[in-house]
């Protein structure tokens, strides 16, 4: 989870979001390379003082400040895809998990087992010691970990948008259209995000709580519910 004064991503939980850590680390490497290079070529010519007053083209140097962008272009763009399709790639999942969004809650149904709940925000009036403000919810959501979890996110008024950084995941809520998208979450904990998409006056106020646990206490939740 995301504290104060941690720059960095949060830990991956999934392999979709490994995946994202390592094309930010590739694409900062790569413009990290293009900016020590650009600040060179500042200082070289600022202390530099000699000059010509004949030299009025350069063809060589022109062809290489061409063509050496776009080979760093399609160093970045040739990663950026793979890991686009690999986002949009479909598996056979083994639990289903419907998201619906309010103006200003969740809604979660779980298709193959019947069960449907709201989840708001916990008050801070109503808070324990051991809660988060502004991110715990009263329910849960209940998953197992190394399971593949298809969700199914829609919106019954607003754009929203269903965010849990840990797992890669951020999905818009769009009213009238059903948005898909594929879990496999590698290891247990709870795991917190919040609505990323203004969607009126309590936007700030529908935190998502995901709790990820193993596949014997996922069906003992099951059976209780």
């Amino acid at each position: 989870m995301p504290i104060w004064s941690n720059v960095m991503f949060p830990n991956a939980n999934s392999p979709i979001m490994e995946q994202l850590l390592f094309f930010h680390d590739h694409s900062m490497i790569i413009i990290t390379l293009i900016t020590a290079l650009i600040m060179y070529m500042m200082v070289n010519t600022l202390v530099n003082t000699l000059s010509s007053r004949f030299i009025l083209q350069g063809q060589e140097i022109e062809t290489i400040w061409t063509i050496l962008p776009a080979i760093m272009l399609i160093f970045i763009a040739i990663p950026s895809l793979r890991l686009l399709y690999l986002m949009e790639e479909t598996f056979s999942p083994s639990i289903t998990l419907k998201i619906i969004g309010h103006q200003w809650y969740w809604s979660y149904e779980y298709p193959n087992f019947n069960i449907e709940f709201d989840s708001f925000m916990i008050p801070e009036d109503d808070m324990m010691q051991s809660h988060f403000r502004l991110l715990d919810v009263d329910n849960r959501i209940i998953l197992p970990f190394k399971m593949n979890t298809r969700l199914l996110i829609t919106s019954m008024d607003v754009i929203h948008s269903w965010t849990i950084p840990s797992l890669g995941i951020k999905v818009d809520a769009v009213p009238g259209r059903l948005n898909q998208l594929f879990s496999f979450p590698n290891r247990p904990g709870l795991y917190y995000g919040q609505c990323s998409e203004i969607c009126g006056a309590n936007h700030s106020f529908m935190p998502i709580s995901m709790e990820i646990t193993s596949s014997k206490n996922f069906i003992n939740w099951v059976m209780n519910m």
